[in-house]
């Protein structure tokens, strides 16, 4: 049974960091996925950071020069290390996984974790 559990989630001043973590557990790590979304209130979710089994990585165009996403493969762990927070960055994070291809749409993807929430305050 796949889980993934999100934490690191907080309340964060504008232009802070904050570190966020995905444990996974229940598949291996050869041929998936593994890739952050969030949502804003009243917004759809959308893909932040994607990592593929091959080691390639994928940014949305909002985040590429602040987000960075790693992957230990050893640990089954996916984090998303943000910097220069801004408000329009909070929102609820999710990490999610599938097989092959770190598409953008959520649709995507079969596996969810329930979240962590991020708040960036001025």
């Amino acid at each position: 049974q796949v889980q993934l559990v999100e934490s690191g989630g907080g309340s964060v001043q504008v232009g802070g960091s904050l570190r966020l973590s995905c444990s996974a557990s229940g598949f291996t790590y050869s041929g998936y996925c593994m890739a952050w979304f969030r949502q804003a209130p009243g917004k759809e979710r959308e893909r932040v950071a994607g990592f593929d089994s091959g080691g390639r990585t994928y940014y949305g165009d909002s985040v590429k020069d602040r987000f960075r996403i790693s992957r230990d493969s050893a640990k089954n762990t996916l984090d998303l290390q943000m910097n220069s927070l801004k408000p329009e960055d909070a929102g609820m994070y999710y990490c999610a996984a599938r097989v092959g291809y770190c598409y953008t749409r959520t649709s995507q993807y079969v596996y969810w974790g329930q979240g962590t929430q991020v708040t960036v305050s001025s």
